[in-house]
């Protein structure tokens, strides 16, 4: 016994002795926590298509460029320097020397072999086909990669693409099928995924080979909520550090919080109605069941003037954002940036509007209703929204009123995601929905969703549209600025395309959403926003307000460096707590289909 007292004492002196292993305690890691509205669609890049997908992979891979944190132009990424060709038709890079987190070194011939697989491969076309739709051939020399293109693109140095790593990825035998999910991933970007709980949390470490040097925080967790005000919850609980992309009345609700920071900056969406006015499948065959009065630009036209979107700003968005008065590109992004003026100019004026339908011989019967010039139908038209999105209800009710006002009746239709995205995207079985989009500081790809090319197949493949428009003066209008290579010359282009939707009204620009975010002071000591002057936090186009982040030193709550899931525990624990005041936590997929747009 005495021994064995003996023996316990000298350990537990030994215990004492600064440097042994029971002193050393792992330093606290500096972990941060955001929450998101919205679900993972896949952690293959080729296939994802989500917007927070798309922010979760810049933060894992490096592209060719990426927007400058100050002006948002192109700047070097994993290609450090390029040149072109006169023509504009070849372009070269020179691909920077980094490595790939396992090691293995970084070289062109990654690049093209990500590019020559989106090509030949139709199953890794889904997430970015459009970007290498004009490309006509990619090859590699050492660090160099040279692009060859069908015709000259001024979109060249946006382009969207993740790099892979060429020696992970040539081993999947079916990129239509898989699902990406092996930890850690492989990547260039300042972070690793180590692991991924399906619509509940991605968990990303701190990449120590990253070519700009190492983040300053050890990890990020992205958290998922079905429920906006769930994740408010979270937030002023501390389950989560940062919340964007709220709507106003959740915004608002973090006033009064000594501990939060209420983020309201210029945002990068822009919200509209997207009319049904003659749908038509690729091949232009009729398809839906759009009523047929909004195929006439003068009833079109007539809904314009019946909105007045300064009173939508005011009591549906609560003054947090800027009324739409032509461009479907937001004010953030000040060259492509327009707006109607004088006599083209649109204001509310229910007058007019009556006017415009009363010469274009739609009458108003005994109801107050109107119906077709011939008689046929009545002016009856659906409003399709989101069931999840319960401000999209309020916007239905203006609208009701206001067309009602002239001799329109508007009835609500109210869809979750699939639905709404199949039916306003593919089946065409709607009159008018609310829409949006998040625009790049490259605004082709936004524009690109109104060409004849993006509209359904017959069967209901393929797609990408956001208003079945095909209009030959667009179309023409968009291959030259396509080509277009002075930057000045090809924003006037991209303004008059602008205007033409706006006239010809396939799409009604309504208002730009503020970009507003909450983050808790106690967790996050600095974050820098993209752009850095008044820009964007969650959802900016780039990695930079993640790379940039830092930690509150010495925080109560950071957690320790032990388990391999320990903080995404505590996260999801506190959502589970969440889960006792609203009603339900993440346990499917149900953001509205504008929100899932990059």
């Amino acid at each position: 016994m005495r021994k064995l007292l003996a023996v316990l004492a000298a350990l537990c002196l030994l215990a004492m002795v600064p440097g042994t292993a029971a002193a050393a305690d792992p330093a606290p890691k500096k972990v941060i926590k955001i929450g998101v509205t919205q679900s993972v669609d896949s952690m293959n890049p080729f296939l994802a298509v989500r917007l927070v997908t798309g922010s979760i992979q810049r933060l894992i891979y490096g592209f060719l460029t990426v927007p400058d944190s100050k002006t948002l132009q192109p700047s070097p990424d994993l290609a450090e320097s390029w040149t072109t060709s006169p023509d504009g038709l070849t372009w070269t890079f020179k691909i920077r020397q980094a490595k790939w987190s396992d090691g293995q070194p970084i070289t062109a011939d990654d690049a093209a072999w990500t590019f020559n697989k989106m090509i030949t491969d139709d199953g890794a076309k889904t997430g970015n086909g459009p970007a290498v739709a004009n490309f006509q051939s990619v090859s590699a020399n050492g660090q160099e990669l040279t692009i060859k293109l069908k015709t000259p693109q001024a979109s060249m140095l946006d382009n969207p693409v993740p790099i892979m790593p060429k020696h992970i990825w040539e081993k999947v035998k079916d990129i239509s099928k898989y699902d990406g999910e092996t930890y850690p991933t492989v990547g260039s970007g300042p972070y690793i995924a180590v692991e991924h709980k399906k619509d509940q949390y991605v968990r990303l470490e701190a990449n120590p080979d990253y070519w700009r040097g190492r983040p300053k925080v050890d990890e990020l967790q992205v958290i998922f909520y079905d429920n906006p005000a769930a994740s408010i919850v979270g937030l002023k609980k501390g389950d989560i550090d940062l919340i964007g992309r709220l709507n106003p009345p959740d915004f608002e609700s973090l006033k009064g919080d000594d501990n939060i920071v209420q983020w309201n900056t210029q945002g990068r969406r822009a919200a509209y109605l997207q009319i049904n006015h003659g749908a038509t499948t690729s091949d232009n065959k009729p398809i839906g069941d759009g009523h047929p009065a909004l195929k006439d630009p003068k009833v079109r036209t007539a809904l314009h003037y019946a909105i007045d979107k300064q009173k939508l700003v005011d009591e549906v968005q609560g003054g947090l954002a800027k009324a739409a008065d032509g461009s479907i590109i937001p004010p953030l992004y000040k060259d492509y940036f327009w707006e109607a003026s004088g006599d083209e100019k649109i204001s509310f004026d229910l007058a007019k509007a009556n006017k415009i339908l009363d010469d274009a011989g739609y009458k108003k019967g005994p109801d107050g209703v109107r119906t077709m010039p011939d008689g046929s139908r009545k002016l009856q038209f659906r409003f399709s929204i989101h069931t999840d999105t319960p401000i999209e209800d309020k916007l239905a009710e203006y609208l009701t009123g206001w067309f009602k006002e002239i001799g329109i009746q508007l009835t609500t239709k109210r869809l979750d995601s699939s639905k709404f995205t199949e039916e306003t995207g593919t089946t065409a079985l709607f009159d008018i929905a609310i829409s949006g989009w998040s625009v790049n500081p490259d605004p082709e790809e936004v524009l690109g969703t109104h060409l004849c090319s993006r509209r359904p197949t017959a069967t209901g493949e393929g797609g990408g549209t956001e208003s079945f428009y095909c209009d030959p003066q667009y179309e023409s209008l968009y291959l030259q600025q396509q080509k277009e290579l002075d930057r000045g010359k090809r924003a006037e282009i991209i303004k008059k395309m602008e205007e033409r939707l706006y006239t010809d009204a396939p799409v009604i620009a309504l208002y730009y959403p503020n970009d507003l975010e909450g983050y808790r002071k106690d967790r996050i000591a600095s974050i820098t926003p993209i752009p850095e002057d008044k820009g964007l936090l969650y959802g900016g186009s780039g990695y930079w307000p993640f790379y940039t982040v830092e930690a509150v030193s010495k925080d109560a709550n950071a957690e320790s460096a032990g388990g391999t899931s320990s903080g995404v525990i505590a996260g999801v624990a506190g959502g589970v707590a969440v889960l006792a005041v609203v009603g339900f936590f993440v346990l499917r997929r149900r953001r509205g289909a504008a929100d899932e747009r990059e």
